[in-house]
């Protein structure tokens, strides 16, 4: 009985490219039960040295590593495998978490509405091709705004551009460098609400499966 009760939890796989805040950030909310329509059964990177690779396994989940140097540099080659590598585990939802790849129309097509992605900045501000990590910290920071923070949104070919799911705001303080900035935002705002999106999704998926 337990196990046809976990088998219908919506089977996630979390993509990283670098540290795995965001993930620790989930790993830890599924412990504490605040994710419990699904269940990370997977995290994949397309960075063989990512420390987010790590903390997978410290967490006892498998990982798998997809690189595009390893596919010849072919964007649809390295999809292909990542998908292969998504469905062998039954992968019904996605979290980019610090992913540092575009992925193309097809692939997100493959996932529609399955797909999401934090970033850091309260979309629209500061988004789209080439804000990503400390740049958008330093944008935000540059035009003077008084207040910041992180979006959770489902993610379609446009980068950033999908429909937003959660937002948290987070102050600018007086005297705030990049570096600062980022690690409030990630401990005020993202590690906050990627964990909340991730189970409102996750349960209206499982919904759907009934």
């Amino acid at each position: 009985m337990a196990k046809e009760k976990k088998d219908k939890l919506t089977r996630i796989a979390v993509l990283v490219s670098g540290g795995g805040t965001n993930l620790q950030a989930l790993i830890d909310a599924q412990k504490a039960g605040i994710i419990k329509s699904g269940r990370i059964v997977l995290v994949v990177s397309n960075n063989p040295n990512a420390y987010a690779l790590e903390r997978a396994a410290g967490a006892g989940i498998p990982s798998a590593i997809v690189t595009r140097k390893e596919c010849g540099g072919s964007r649809e080659a390295f999809e292909e495998k990542l998908t292969a590598s998504l469905e062998e585990a039954g992968i019904e939802m996605i979290v980019l978490a610090g992913f540092m790849s575009i992925l193309s129309e097809r692939f997100i097509s493959r996932y529609r509405d399955r797909i999401i992605n934090v970033h850091p900045s309260l979309i629209p501000s500061f988004c789209g091709e080439g804000f990503y990590g400390l740049r958008v910290h330093e944008a935000a920071l540059g035009y003077g705004v008084k207040v910041t923070g992180a979006t959770v949104h489902f993610v379609n070919e446009i980068p950033d551009g999908g429909r937003i799911i959660l937002q948290k705001a987070v102050a600018i303080r007086k005297g705030d460098t990049p570096e600062v900035l980022q690690r409030r935002v990630m401990e005020q705002a993202e590690w906050k609400i990627l964990p909340r999106a991730c189970e409102m999704v996750a349960a209206s998926l499982k919904k759907q499966k009934r």
